[in-house]
């Protein structure tokens, strides 16, 4: 069982700020190169789940990790507040939808687990629909991965409640990041444990395993998602056609 207070969201003693970012910027280029692979052999595709709290790096850790992509072939999906015609469906309806076809990654900054977290912490549904609703979540994954050859790819971005009380400030006192302050990112944060012990049982009761991502550095954390990404793309052996192949 996984217990996030005993998982360090820090980087390893060992760390090297100038080391790791070159090493980023190689594997970065890598996986540029087997997304285009899996964009020209069409037979695979990736759904990347990427889930924190706020100031995590959601969206930073995705523009770094897919930085040498074309934007043909690798798209992100933010969820937000469902809209009226969400709310009217089932709440997968909405992210079914935006799964990535053959060929392509799709990234979900935030996702489906939206709603067994935010929902849950704020008591707006109860546990029986939270169970409910992760064997439906569990279900979907599987179906993605075993009969559409998606390879489902979920990370937790592990934020300390310090870090994120730093982050947060600075949108506030650096005027280029104003544009992220939100208050209710604060009125959140108050929720904290809750938000805790929602996301340990996401990761506990999930088919799919997560992989933990230590993000109090923003240098180590792209590295991080980045060397996990191109791993799983070189596990798929994918080969690029030739007119040989034809």
């Amino acid at each position: 069982m996984i217990d996030l207070s005993k998982i360090s969201t820090k980087p390893p003693a060992e760390y090297s700020k100038k080391k790791t970012r070159n090493a980023t910027k190689k594997i970065t280029k890598e996986i540029g190169e087997l997304v285009e692979t899996m964009y020209a052999e069409g037979k695979h595709s990736l759904l990347m789940v990427v889930q924190g709290m706020d100031s995590s790096g959601k969206d930073g850790s995705t523009r770094e990790v897919f930085k040498y992509c074309s934007p043909t072939m690798v798209s992100a999906t933010s969820f937000g507040k469902p809209t009226d015609e969400e709310f009217d469906h089932d709440f997968l309806w909405r992210c079914h939808k935006a799964a990535p076809r053959k060929g392509k990654i799709n990234v979900f900054v935030r996702s489906h687990y939206e709603d067994i977290l935010i929902q849950r912490v704020h008591n707006w549904i109860g546990e029986k629909r939270v169970k409910m609703r992760m064997d439906a979540i569990n279900a979907w994954e599987t179906l993605l991965q075993e009969d559409n050859n998606t390879t489902v790819l979920k990370f937790y971005l592990h934020l300390s409640h310090d870090r994120q009380g730093e982050k947060l400030q600075e949108r506030i006192d650096d005027p280029s990041k104003n544009y992220k302050h939100n208050p209710d990112d604060w009125k959140q944060r108050e929720h904290w444990d809750s938000y805790q012990k929602a996301y340990e049982y996401a990761i506990n009761e999930s088919v799919i395993p997560w992989i933990i991502a230590p993000v109090d550095s923003r240098t180590y954390r792209n590295y991080f998602i980045a060397k996990h990404v191109l791993k799983t793309l070189q596990d798929l052996n994918m080969k690029r056609p030739t007119l040989e192949d034809s």
